[in-house]
């Protein structure tokens, strides 16, 4: 039972609790820039929610950068390559999850017969979400945002 106790404390972390708040503003600012786009200035569909995912991708460089993994990149140059390195890692997870539902919905055929098509496509699109969020994190912490501080050490 302590096991399970210190596993919860690890994942139920600030930083954690930060990283799901930005991510709900992320995908708010995704909708709404896209539906203004398209509703209110009569932009085309796939222009609108393409600026839309592009702002909700600077939206989560900037405050994961800050408020949620707190970077310590002060030069340009370090700004520069963690930028590249979040993108970077946003448009792996992009393709993986492109690749995942593809996979799961017309090569695998995960969850046919158990459920309609529509239904069974849902289901593996949020599971793939999941996953991307998920390594998102993970990809932020670990890739985009590592302590530089760190790096100075291990030479």
């Amino acid at each position: 039972m302590d096991k399970v106790k210190n596993l919860i404390k690890k994942v139920c972390n600030r930083e954690v609790f930060s990283y799901i708040i930005f991510g709900v503003l992320t995908t708010v600012v995704n909708i709404v820039v896209s539906y203004i786009l398209k509703a209110l200035l009569h932009i085309e569909g796939n222009i609108a929610s393409t600026i839309g995912i592009i702002c909700s991708i600077l939206f989560a460089y900037f405050t994961n950068r800050k408020w949620v993994f707190h970077s310590d990149a002060n030069t340009i140059k370090e700004k520069w390559i963690e930028f590249g390195k979040f993108v970077l890692g946003r448009a792996f997870t992009m393709v993986l999850e492109i690749v995942g539902v593809f996979l799961l919905n017309d090569v695998i055929h995960a969850f046919y017969g158990m459920f309609s098509d529509n239904m069974a496509y849902l289901i593996n699109k949020m599971l793939m979400t999941v996953i991307v969020i998920i390594l998102n994190f993970f990809i932020s912490k670990f890739f985009a945002f590592k302590d530089l501080s760190k790096k100075g050490k291990e030479n």
